[in-house]
């Protein structure tokens, strides 16, 4: 058996052939996210990933992406919320989609005795930072 998905609007098809496999084996390919993406002038795309690891009870200050953000929790649990948005807590094997220019008044990790770890994959078009802080008493707004 081949599983296929696809994304007609982002050029993706991925396929993986589980010829073969018991009916048992584990699953290995799994869609975590969909997630559809602001236009994009495309001209100049630039797809970054970075890794942030918070060790326990560790957050990161307010601050802004410019780019369209997806992001895949690997460990532990994160606790988010940008602004206009409920709090949310998104646990390992669980991904998310944070919009450009967001306010990320949260950016934490959910548990002060283990560390957290996930992987934000950026898609911009343009050059830009990746962060950008934003001043105190905005991200409240």
């Amino acid at each position: 058996m081949t599983l296929c998905f696809h994304r007609a609007s982002a050029g993706l098809v991925l396929c993986y052939a589980l010829a073969g496999q018991p009916a048992a084996a584990p699953q290995r390919v799994r869609p975590v996210l969909t997630h559809n993406l602001p236009p994009l002038a495309g001209g100049r795309l630039t797809a970054t990933m970075i890794e942030v690891n918070y060790g326990p009870g560790e957050a990161s200050p307010a601050h802004s992406h410019p780019c369209a953000v997806l992001g895949y929790v690997v460990q532990g649990a994160i606790r988010t919320r940008v602004q206009g948005e409920p709090e949310a807590v998104y646990k390992a094997g669980q991904g998310f989609y944070e919009a450009p220019n967001g306010i990320h008044a949260i950016s934490a990790n959910a548990s002060r005795t283990e560390s957290a770890k996930f992987v934000a994959y950026f898609l911009c078009d343009h050059d830009a930072p990746l962060s950008v802080d934003v001043p105190a008493g905005r991200e409240h707004r």
